[in-house]
């Protein structure tokens, strides 16, 4: 059975081009340098799984046509991750159903922190914000059965942060990695299409840099390696000639394909 993800967004926190920068990667006109803040929908059984919700969902959901959600996936609880988790009432109030979420069990209590009201009790006929069912990961490893769809996670870090990645069928999904147990290979050992954060040349404390994902990623057995989270530091065109014949630059709107065998 083959599945499908849509990149809805490929951009760092600030996204491409970033308020106020007048460099030429910001100026650029060619598409692939405009960048939302990252995110994908994956597309399989008919069913619509989103990874990470970002602050610029409304406008990535209406740019795609995205009529539903049957599930979320949260990979951790940055921002730009989480900041558009409110925009999803229109599908809990459109399906009248709540939106199952999985996501790490510290992500968790974050979000009763900084969205306390989507946890309180609310009256069906007055509430207008969005209504979950919380799946918490409690594990390092951990293979769910979600919406139907069998996923796997494991836990690495953005320094301090709990980070989850995410392995369906032969993609796996690793995004803003910096520190991680060798096992992480292990668990990308049957992965064909990967997709990784670079965010630029420059060294980075909390984020892989280009040559970081570029040893990472030949680590692994995966055939093709699509880069994310990626700043303004990073032009499009030129970099992508720099990379390894199996390695690409993955851009806002495009489609990859993989296998999901279960």
């Amino acid at each position: 059975m083959k599945g499908k993800i849509l990149f809805l967004g490929t951009g760092a926190s600030t996204g491409i081009p970033v308020i106020g920068c007048n460099c030429k990667v910001c100026r650029s006109k060619n598409k692939k340098n405009k960048r939302l803040r990252p995110s994908c929908l994956i597309k399989i059984k008919n069913k619509n799984l989103l990874i990470d919700v970002t602050p610029d969902f409304r406008s990535q959901a209406l740019k795609y046509n995205i009529d539903h959600i049957d599930g979320v996936i949260i990979t951790h609880m940055h921002y730009d991750h989480i900041g558009g988790i409110d925009d999803l009432r229109v599908f809990s109030l459109k399906d009248n159903k709540k939106i199952l979420t999985l996501l790490e069990k510290a992500t968790f209590e974050e979000l009763k922190k900084r969205f306390d009201y989507l946890f309180k009790k609310k009256e069906k006929k007055t509430t207008l914000s969005a209504e979950f069912i919380f799946k918490k990961i409690e594990k390092e490893r951990e293979k769910n059965i979600f919406s139907g769809i069998e996923i796997e996670s494991i836990l690495y870090f953005q320094k301090k942060t709990r980070v989850l990645g995410y392995k369906i069928g032969d993609l796996a999904y690793i995004s803003d990695i910096k520190e991680y147990k060798k096992n992480i290979f292990h668990f990308l050992k049957d992965v064909n299409i990967l997709i990784l954060s670079a965010l630029r040349e420059d060294y980075s404390p909390v984020h892989f840099n280009l040559k970081e994902a570029i040893t990472f990623a030949k680590k692994t057995k995966a055939k093709k390696i699509y880069f994310t989270h990626i700043a303004h530091e990073i032009d499009h065109n030129k970099i992508s000639k720099k990379l390894p014949h199996n390695i690409f630059l993955a851009y806002d709107g495009q489609i990859l394909e993989f296998n999901y065998e279960k």
